[in-house]
């Protein structure tokens, strides 16, 4: 625990790991996770992918869990 899966447009290699890192850090931080339990993938998907791969089966999916929605809050 926890387990966090980000999936976004491409972006630079370097860009991926400060946002990987900077969750990692949150985490930690605020949960108080120790650093063994965090675990976190990052996958880059093609925007013309997106709805076929995230969207649809994820998001639309997940609906009621979605903490934020298209910039969003929903809490």
């Amino acid at each position: 625990m926890p387990y966090i899966d980000i999936k976004c447009f491409p972006r630079p290699e370097e860009a991926g790991k400060e946002i990987v890192e900077k969750i990692n850090q949150v985490l930690i931080d605020t949960w108080g996770c120790p650093q063994e339990a965090v675990s976190i993938s990052l996958e880059m998907v093609a925007p013309e992918d997106w709805d076929e791969q995230v969207k649809i089966p994820e998001m639309d999916a997940r609906d009621d869990t979605m903490m934020i929605l298209h910039g969003e809050k929903r809490f």
